[in-house]
């Protein structure tokens, strides 16, 4: 019996990846930065083909990015993402409602493969009226959700996201930092919404997945229980 007190019990490990050589914290912080630069790279990819489609016009002085796009655009779309992507799994677990759809990272692939798919079409794809491709984007958009979320958080972040997301938009427009060809809804564009949407969506199963490794041990004993 003393024998057995003595013994040294070791620390659970909470991952078979990160988790298993980082504390919690440590975890977290890792995984912001990997969505921040994901963010960043995403940023930099879909703004070029808006400018190339000549949706999007920065002041002449503010252009400074290989890319022909403003220098605050990335590093804000990649705080974005990283909020998002931490704010997803964090939902998930105050809501009691875990997210076990599609939980592989070929399936995730997939949505971000959409997402620029999306952003292409609102770039590339002539319409005859912005009604009509607001509406094709809202549907791709919420197909997008239905496809690789399904949940209730997911749809509710993501309806949250676009409204903040369009709203931050309005009012840097709105102080000439930057302007959209052509708005039809206030200043800026009825079909924004829509992009910010499915860019929640896409972010939050990026930040879900990466998460599953902080608690996949945790997980899979649980089940057992």
């Amino acid at each position: 019996m003393a024998e057995n007190d003595a013994m040294p019990t070791s620390p659970k490990k909470c991952g078979p990846y990160i988790s298993s050589v980082t504390s919690r914290g440590m975890n977290l912080v890792i995984r912001g930065v990997v969505l921040f630069f994901i963010g960043v790279f995403l940023a930099l990819v879909l703004n070029l083909l808006q400018i190339q489609r000549n949706v999007t016009l920065f002041p002449p002085d503010v252009i400074t990015s290989i890319f022909s796009s403003a220098w605050w655009v990335p590093p804000c779309c990649g705080t974005a993402s990283a909020v998002i992507g931490l704010l997803y799994p964090c939902m998930d677990r105050h809501l009691g409602e875990p997210h076990k759809f599609k939980r592989e990272w070929s399936s995730v692939m997939r949505c971000v493969a959409v997402f620029v798919g999306i952003n292409h079409a609102s770039a590339k794809v002539d319409f005859a009226n912005n009604i009509q491709l607001s509406l094709t984007l809202a549907a791709l958009s919420i197909g997008l959700w239905w496809t690789f979320d399904r949940s209730r958080s997911g749809f509710g972040l993501g309806v949250g996201i676009a409204f903040l997301a369009t709203l931050v938009s309005q009012l840097l427009v709105y102080n000439g930092v930057y302007q959209y060809t052509s708005p039809d809804f206030l200043y800026v564009r009825s079909w924004l919404p829509c992009i910010f949407f499915a860019g929640g969506i896409t972010m939050g199963n990026i930040g879900r997945q990466l998460a599953m490794y902080e608690c996949k041990v945790i997980a899979e004993k649980s089940h057992e229980d």
